[in-house]
C-alpha cells in the first residue's frame, strides 16, 4: 500500500474537464513534482488532495484513509499542509504571529481558555511557550531571525514566500504540497529554498508535492516527476526520463520542437 496517492481523478468546471483520470502515488519522504504547462491541472490536484474542491470521481488515500469528503481544516489534521502560488499569509501580523496561527491545530486550550490566562502555570500559558519554542526552531531553520517581528506585509516577495513555508512546516505535517515556492525568488533565494526543501525531507521527515516552473529546481530535487497537460497524464518517471520525453517537450516547446 502505498504512502499516498490520488486514485482516477476527475473534476470538471462547466463541462471542461479539469482533471482527467489521474493517479499516482507518492512514497514516503519522497520529493515528487507535477510539471506541465500554465492550465494543465496542476493546482486544481493540489486543490482536490487539501480539500479545496471535492472530486466528480476519486479517491485520495493517505496511510490506507480517504480524504475525499473531508474539510480542508481534517485534512490539515491528518498531516497534509499547503503553500500557494498566490501567497496567503496575514499582511497586517508579524512572521512570529503567523507561524503561530498555524500552531492552532495542535492547541488543546479552548479559545475561553486561551484568552484567560491567569497567571505563567496556567495551562494555557504553558501550552503558549511550548509552541512557541516550535515556532523558534522553524524561524532559525528557515534563517527568519531578522525579520521574527516585522509585519508580513511590509517584507520582500522572497521572505513572504519563506514565511508561508514556514507556517505549512509549523503545521507538523507528513505531507506538504509546495504550489511554485520559488516563484518570485531570485537566483540565490532559490538555491537556498533547494537546500531547505532538501533539509525538510530529511530534518522533519516530510513527504513533499512539489509543483515549480523552475525546471533546474525540478531536475535538481525531485526523486520522481509526474508530467500532465490538459487534464491528462503524459508520463511519470525519474527526472531525466521525463524531461527528455517528446511529449513533454511537444506540451512546453510546441509541435516544431520535435520535428
Amino acid at each position: 500500500m502505498a504512502y499516498f496517492s490520488v486514485e482516477h481523478l476527475n473534476i470538471s468546471f462547466g463541462g471542461l474537464r479539469a482533471v482527467n483520470d489521474i493517479s499516482f502515488s507518492v512514497e514516503k519522504n519522497e520529493i515528487f513534482s507535477i510539471i506541465g504547462p500554465n492550465g494543465s491541472g496542476k493546482t486544481t490536484i493540489f486543490n482536490l488532495i487539501s480539500g479545496i474542491y471535492r472530486p466528480d470521481q476519486g479517491a485520495i488515500m493517505m496511510e490506507g484513509e480517504n480524504m475525499v469528503g473531508r474539510t480542508p481544516d481534517r485534512i490539515a489534521r491528518k498531516g497534509i499542509a499547503r503553500t500557494f502560488q498566490n501567497i496567503e499569509l496575514f499582511a497586517n501580523a508579524t512572521v512570529m504571529d503567523n507561524l503561530m496561527l498555524a500552531r492552532h491545530i495542535h492547541m488543546r486550550t479552548s479559545v475561553f481558555g486561551g484568552a484567560f490566562m491567569f497567571g505563567k502555570r496556567s495551562r494555557a500559558a504553558r501550552e503558549e511557550v511550548v509552541h512557541r519554542e516550535k515556532v523558534e526552531k522553524i524561524i532559525d531553520f528557515l534563517e527568519l531571525q531578522s525579520v521574527r517581528d516585522q509585519f508580513v506585509g511590509g517584507l520582500a516577495y522572497g521572505k513572504r514566500k519563506l514565511v508561508e513555508l514556514g507556517r505549512a512546516l509549523a503545521l507538523e505535517p507528513k505531507v506538504m504540497l509546495l504550489d511554485e515556492p520559488s516563484a518570485g525568488m531570485n537566483n540565490e533565494e532559490k538555491d537556498d529554498l533547494t537546500i531547505w526543501i532538501k533539509d525538510i525531507r530529511e530534518d522533519f521527515q516530510v513527504t513533499i508535492l512539489l509543483i515549480e516552473h523552475d525546471m533546474n529546481m525540478i531536475m535538481g530535487i525531485s526523486d520522481r516527476v509526474f508530467a500532465m497537460n490538459q487534464g491528462q497524464r503524459i508520463v511519470l518517471g525519474k527526472p531525466g526520463e521525463v524531461q527528455g520525453h517528446p511529449e513533454v517537450i511537444k506540451a512546453y516547446l510546441g509541435e516544431e520542437a520535435i520535428s
